[in-house]
This record gives C-alpha cells, sequence and structure tokens, in this order.
C-alpha cells in the first residue's frame, strides 16, 4: 500500500458515524487489525424504488487484500444479507446515509444494526457509492489473471457501486491507497453455494456450542485439523456456506481419498503445510520453506492435486524468492516479544546494500551497548542485582527484585527516578537512560525509514509476479483443508458419500456427539426420496428425536463440502438450503415467547424454502394449546408436502401421523424403547435404544406416563388418563384409511421406485431383473386386503 496525505476530522450525527473525505471519522486504522480480530469491511447499499430488493455488497480482509464483490435479489427478510454478513463476520460495515435518515431508516438499515450490534457502523454520502468510479477501481487495481471479474460485474451496479464506496473509504481510515494491479478480485453469486441462515447455523452447532462457547464441540471442531489461519479461515467459511456443485465436491473427495490413501503424501504435505505463517507473513515464509520438501506433490493422481502441483511449479515462485534473498536476511523471522521484534525488523535488511543503513545499524548496536555497560556499572557502584529490561513503552529500563534487608533505609539511590513497585520487584530509571533511550529511539527511526524504503522498492518488483502469490495463498489453504477432512477421517470410520437424487444413509451417526460420547453413538439408517420426501418421526421425549435431526443436516453439511461422512454408507442429494426450527428457548433478547419465536423462525422457511430445500422442524407448536398445535403443525405440513423439499418432521402430537392416509409421499417414523421391570421398585422402567424404525410410535401417553413417575398426585394423573382417552377416541373416528386409499398408496411407491431405478440404476441385465422381481412381489405382499377386495370387485 502507497501513503497518501488524507485529512481526519471529528465524528458526525449520533448513533452512527458520518463522513466525508474533507470531515470525516476513522472508525478503524491498521493498529486494531490485531492477528485476532476480525479485520474485514464491507459495503451494502440497496436499490432504491423498483430496484428494491436488489443488493450490492464488496467487503475487504485488511489483513489479506482480497475484494469479494456480491449482488443477489433478496426478499423483504433480508436473510441473504444477514446471512453473507454473519459468514464474513465484519469489524465494520458501511452503509449510504440516505439509508438511515434519522426517523426514517430503511428496513434493510433496521435490520443490520439489530442484527450486528457489536460491529462499527460508518454512513458515507450516497454520492461515494458510484458504479462508473467502481469499474475504474478494478480496472486499476485488478491483478491481469484476475481481470475476468470485469466482464462478471460490468453489468452489475450495485456491486460496483459498493466496491467504489469501500476503496473511498478505505483508503480515507489507513491513509493509503492500493499498488496498480496488486489486489485480487472475485465475484461471489449467492447461487454457487448453499444458503444456511444464522439461526440454523446455531441450533445445529456448526461453529460455536450452545451448551459452551468455549469448548469445541461443534462441526468446525470435529474437522478442524488445519495447520494455518487460511486453512482454519476456508472450513470455516465452507461449512457456512457448502458448495452445490457435484463436480467440485466429487474433485475435493478425490483428494481425500488419495491422502487417506497415499500415507507418505499425507504426512509429506502436512510437514510443508504446517511451516507456513499467515498470509501477511509471506515474505518470511518464502525463505523459510526448505526447496526439496515441495516435491510432496509429485507423483499424486487425482486432477486438482496434480493441477495444484503445476501451479506451484510456477517460474515467478524462483523469481520472487531470488528478489527476497538478495534484499532480506535468510535467518529474518516473525519473533514473539517486542526486543526481539524490533532487532528482527532492525536486521532484516542484508547489509552492504545501502551504506548509511549499514551505519545507522552500528550506531544502535553501539547505543544498546552503551546501555547495557552502564546498567552493569550502576549494579556495581551500589552493589545491587540490577538487570536491563524492555518494553515497547518505556524502551529500555532496570530492574530489581530483592528483599528489603538488601536496601539500606529501605530506599533506593537518588539517580534512580520513576520508581514503581510490585511486591519485591522494582522498575525504575535514571537520567542518562532516558536521554540514552532518545538516542536510540531517533537510531532505529533512521533505520526503519531506510529499511522501508528498500523494502518498498523490493515489493515494486515484486508486485508484476504478484498474482502466483495469491495462488499459493489459495493452494495452500485449500490443501490444508482437504488434510484437515483426511485427517479427521482417520480418527473415525467415515465413507465417502455419493450424490444422487435421494438422501440414503446406512448406519450414519452424529459426528459431534461420537466426540464427546465415551462410547459410539447409535447408528441409524435414513431414506429419503422424492416419492417419499417427508418423514414424520415420533417417540418419547429423550428418546433421539432432536440429535437425529441434527445428525442429518451436519452428514448433509460434511458431504457438500467435500468431506467423508460417518456412516457405512452415504448418498445425498445436494440441497440448495437447510433450514432448522429446533430451539424451543424463549428468545429474552428480543422479548419472544417460544410460539412466537417459533412462528417467525417457520414463517422464515415457508418463505424461502424450495424444491431442493432440505428441512428438518422439531417439535412445533408446542407452545400454543393442543388443538391449535395440531392445526398449525397439519397446515404447515401441507404447504410443505406441495414442496419436493426433503423434510423432517419431529413431533409429539400423533395426531399429525395420519395424513399419510391422504399424502402418499408421507413416511412415518418412530423411535423405539422398551420397557424394563424395576424389581426393587415394582415400577416399569423406559430404556432408550436410540434406534429408528418404520411406522409411528407404540408408546402412548408418554408424557402422562412422565407425569406418573413426578410427583404429580395420583388423582390429577387417573383424571388426565380418562380425559386423554376419550379425546383420542373422537380424533382416530375421523382418520380411518380405506382399501382403495392403501391400494392407491401401494401403486404410488411402486411408481416412484420403479422411477428412481430409471435414473439411478447401474445393476447389471441379471441384477435389474431380480430386483424388479422383488419390487413386485413386495408391492403384491404390502396390501394383500385391497387386492382381494378389488378381485372381488371385478367378479
Amino acid at each position: 500500500m502507497l501513503k497518501t496525505p488524507l485529512s481526519v476530522g471529528n465524528p458526525q450525527g449520533s448513533g452512527y458515524k458520518s463522513w466525508t473525505p474533507q470531515v470525516g471519522y476513522s472508525a478503524t486504522s491498521s493498529s486494531a487489525v490485531s492477528a485476532h480480530s476480525s479485520s474485514v469491511i464491507v459495503a451494502v447499499v440497496e436499490g432504491r424504488g423498483l430496484a428494491r430488493g436488489e443488493i450490492g455488497m464488496a467487503s475487504i480482509d485488511l489483513k489479506s487484500p482480497q475484494i469479494i464483490l456480491s449482488q443477489f435479489a433478496d426478499n423483504t427478510t433480508y436473510a441473504k444479507v444477514i446471512t453473507k454478513l454473519k459468514i464474513l463476520s465484519p469489524l465494520e460495515i458501511i452503509m449510504s446515509n440516505t439509508a438511515c435518515v434519522v426517523g426514517n431508516s430503511t428496513k434493510l438499515f433496521t435490520l443490520i444494526t439489530e442484527n450486528f450490534k457489536n460491529v462499527n457502523f460508518t454512513t458515507i454520502q450516497r454520492k461515494y457509492f458510484n458504479e462508473t468510479k467502481g469499474l475504474e477501481y478494478i480496472e486499476q487495481l485488478c491483478i491481469a489473471e484476475f481481470s475476468t471479474v470485469l466482464m462478471e460485474v460490468q453489468s452489475k451496479y450495485y456491486c460496483l457501486a459498493a466496491v467504489a464506496a469501500l476503496l473511498k473509504y478505505v483508503e480515507f481510515i489507513q491513509n493509503s491507497v492500493y499498488a496498480p494491479k496488486s489486489l485480487k478480485i472475485c465475484f461471489q453469486g449467492s447461487e454457487q453455494t448453499a444458503m444456511i441462515d444464522s439461526s440454523s447455523a446455531q441450533n445445529l452447532e456448526l461453529l460455536i456450542n450452545n451448551q459452551d462457547c468455549r469448548n469445541n464441540h461443534t462441526l468446525f471442531g470435529v474437522l478442524n485439523y488445519t495447520k494455518t489461519p487460511g486453512g482454519s479461515r476456508r472450513l470455516r467459511s465452507n461449512i457456512l456456506e457448502p458448495l452445490v456443485d457435484i463436480e467440485t465436491i466429487n474433485m475435493r473427495l478425490d483428494c481425500v481419498q488419495e491422502l487417506l490413501h497415499d500415507e507418505e503424501l499425507f504426512f509429506g504435505l502436512q510437514s510443508v503445510i504446517s511451516r507456513f505463517l499467515d498470509t501477511e507473513q509471506l515474505l518470511s515464509v518464502l525463505i523459510q520453506i526448505p526447496k526439496q520438501d515441495t516435491i510432496a506433490l509429485k507423483n499424486c493422481d487425482t486432477p486438482l492435486l496434480r493441477a495444484y502441483y503445476g501451479s506451484l511449479e510456477d517460474k515467478r515462485f524462483g523469481i520472487i524468492l531470488e528478489k527476497i534473498k538478495t534484499v532480506i536476511n535468510d535467518d529474518a523471522r516473525y519473533m514473539k516479544g517486542c526486543l526481539n521484534m524490533r532487532t528482527q525488523k532492525c536486521y532484516a535488511v542484508r547489509s552492504n546494500i545501502n551504506e548509511f543503513l549499514d551505519i545507522a545499524r552500528r550506531t544502535y548496536t553501539e547505543i544498546v551497548d552503551d546501555i547495557a555497560g552502564m546498567i552493569s556499572q550502576l549494579a556495581e557502584k551500589y552493589s545491587l542485582p540490577l538487570r536491563t529490561s524492555f518494553s515497547s513503552a518505556r524502551g529500555f529500563f532496570i530492574q530489581m527484585t530483592t528483599d528489603c534487608t538488601a536496601l539500606p533505609d529501605d530506599q533506593l539511590p537518588s539517580e534512580f527516578i520513576k520508581i514503581s513497585k510490585v511486591k519485591n520487584s522494582y522498575s525504575f530509571t535514571s537520567a542518562d537512560l532516558i536521554k540514552m533511550n532518545e538516542r536510540c529511539q531517533e537510531s532505529l527511526r533512521e533505520i526503519y525509514h531506510m529499511t522501508y524504503m528498500i523494502v518498498c522498492k523490493l515489493l515494486s518488483e515484486i508486485y508484476e509476479h504478484i498474482h502466483c502469490l495469491y495462488k499459493l495463498s489459495d493452494t495452500v489453504s485449500m490443501l490444508d483443508m482437504l488434510l484437515s477432512f483426511a485427517h479427521a477421517c482417520t480418527l473415525s470410520d467415515y465413507v465417502r458419500p455419493e450424490f444422487t437424487d435421494t438422501l440414503a444413509i446406512k448406519q450414519g451417526w452424529h459426528p459431534i456427539l461420537e466426540k464427546i460420547s465415551v462410547e459410539k453413538p447409535v447408528a441409524n439408517n435414513t431414506y429419503i426420496t422424492e416419492g417419499s420426501n417427508f418423514l414424520i418421526i415420533t417417540g418419547p421425549n429423550m428418546s433421539g428425536k432432536s440429535t437425529y435431526l441434527k445428525q442429518i443436516a451436519l452428514c448433509q453439511i460434511m458431504a457438500q463440502i467435500g468431506s467423508y461422512v460417518p456412516a457405512e454408507y452415504s448418498s445425498f442429494r445436494i440441497a440448495e438450503q437447510i433450514f432448522t426450527r429446533i430451539s424451543t428457548d424463549d428468545d429474552i433478547e428480543t422479548n419472544s415467547s417460544t410460539f412466537m419465536k417459533e412462528m417467525k423462525e417457520i414463517a422464515y422457511i415457508l418463505h424461502n424454502a424450495n424444491d431442493k430445500s432440505l428441512i428438518l422442524i422439531d417439535e412445533l407448536g408446542r407452545g400454543t394449546n393442543t388443538e391449535e398445535g395440531i392445526g398449525i403443525c397439519y397446515a404447515v405440513c401441507e404447504h410443505l408436502l406441495s414442496l419436493k423439499a426433503f423434510t423432517l418432521f419431529a413431533t409429539h402430537f400423533l395426531e399429525l401421523c395420519h395424513i399419510d392416509v391422504l399424502y402418499p409421499n408421507v413416511e412415518n417414523m418412530h423411535f423405539e424403547v422398551q420397557h424394563v421391570k424395576n424389581t426393587s421398585r415394582n415400577k416399569e422402567a423406559i430404556l432408550y435404544t436410540y434406534k429408528l424404525s418404520k411406522g409411528l410410535t407404540e408408546e402412548k401417553n408418554y408424557g402422562l406416563k412422565a407425569a406418573e413417575v413426578s410427583s404429580l398426585p395420583p388423582s390429577i394423573v387417573l383424571d388426565a388418563k380418562e380425559i386423554t382417552t376419550q379425546i383420542t377416541r373422537q380424533i382416530l373416528q375421523n382418520q380411518k384409511s380405506t382399501p382403495e386409499m392403501e391400494r392407491q398408496r401401494a401403486v404410488y411407491h411402486l411408481a416412484t421406485r420403479l422411477v428412481q431405478t430409471a435414473r439411478n440404476s447401474q445393476l447389471d441385465a441379471d441384477s435389474l431383473r431380480t430386483y424388479l422381481s422383488n419390487l413386485k412381489k413386495k408391492y403384491e405382499a404390502d396390501f394383500p386386503k385391497s387386492e382381494q377386495v378389488s378381485g372381488e370387485t371385478e367378479q
């Protein structure tokens, strides 16, 4: 980045910050961007009038000079914007001042400020959201190899407007501009990845554990064996935005497979990757990688790994390395500790490059030696155990650890000033030491200035080859993530997923639960097709319903990011969106009751779901009375049944199970429990098997059974049983299936199986004949009564 003078003014307005290039306010500075904090700035703009709902976004990570542009249409919930911003996890969000006129803010501005309470907000004048200027910026700053982005965005006015405002703002707050042709600029539409809303990400514990945010019992924790910050960031963003392109996913899975089969490749790559620091320390990293280790990828078979090997053979790496080696010392390193880092910065540039730099460094060394000498003379003079210490705030100072008896009259000599004492440790300085520190600082300023000029010249020579560094950074983070997937497989019996039009999992288990449990979790089968795309799951409390729903979603995400899956066999249909309605806690922050929270979440699903969604709903309607709860569930089910989405609906309302009479694509499943006699207390106990089986649960009134073993009075329990029996009898009278309905259901299931076989079968002729023969037998055996009835009618 090249320095340019820009003025900084005072904050204006209240509740948010405002700026213009003449009078403005810096909310961020490069010093605020520490290694662990967020360093992403995002500009968001929305179309006006007929274009309302068309969103443009541009983001830049101040630690890694890459700009990501996106433009998409969003509905009035602005779910895509909120989701994308949650994934970016910004330090600061920039919007137009017209979006937040006091008393007349746009809905988008209001929603963003509500959802990102701890993020800096800055408003800037609308005129800086200028699409023409945005296009000019991209033409001027984008590296040649990424210039195809121009074709993608030249008619996407809102993301161009956003990038214009973003870059103007970054220039302003950083007091610097980016060098020409130095930035990686990418366009990401929302159609290339699956969407997981932030509520579902929280329900599924993708990144944060809901019980304890500090532990790593999350999907990220299960899969994260990355060695670099870049790999970790890539894994995080992939989990939140899984891929939808089967070809790309399979390329990743091929890589994981090869890494698992080739131990030498796995460990060789892991060894090389672990030596990489973060992108901003790239200069010293290039010096650190021993050449002989880079052959790790040489003999691999997978096209993606071969492509990475090819990209790493780029001649420009050699050119850059040579240029760096002629200027930078081989042993220059990033080091912890302010004095160590000061020394590294001082001596990073080789000697004999600049005569004045060499003189300044000799002067600096002499001053540091003089300081050490002076302090040891003082120690001798006063017979005290003095030692030299250093801090970035104070520079060099004197420290001493001693008990009071060593000091005459419990006083330090008058020569020592600025004395502070903690327990038996003293810190202080002297007038001479202060003067020497000043000389030291002056000398350092000279060294840093000359070093900066030399490094700037080096960087300007490297700029023309910079694309390969972006390519290197990209390759390292991707290989790191793929190695992490392979590592996770070695610790458990995961299997490679297939992609078809069916969700079929044989003996699958919950990946996070496996990490927590002493024993391996109980495995279950799942089978969802277009013909049976709606599963209703019943079973008593604690029988495993919620865990099972989460397990399906986690496995789906793992498959779509290119990871193996915890199962004996797995096949998935690509999900374009994953929705969950799982949490039942009251939301204190928004003052919502459980029921209102349920309704908000279900409304969001109904507005946004499509045929390619995966929908998981757990215990809907429990926040209101039973009749209304069943009514709402029934209506929601009927709406979702009109879609081809794959839906799993766990419920305590057994009345809902009879919907399968009307809809042949509904499948009833339940979690089995066993009743065990407790001989000592002469009572019956429930043993949870956590096994999923066909049909609805035979456990009737398990709420009453739970009440029975609680401290409710027996008379209350008896009355409750009586009332329940009467209500159930009335409901069941209206829900009887006829033989004709059963026959239609059998025909429907046969037809969907035949369609599925025609689409996906890879069986040879004899095996296919056997399979079809078995299908026919199953059809005939399914409903002998209905066939019999129709036969009698024909006679």
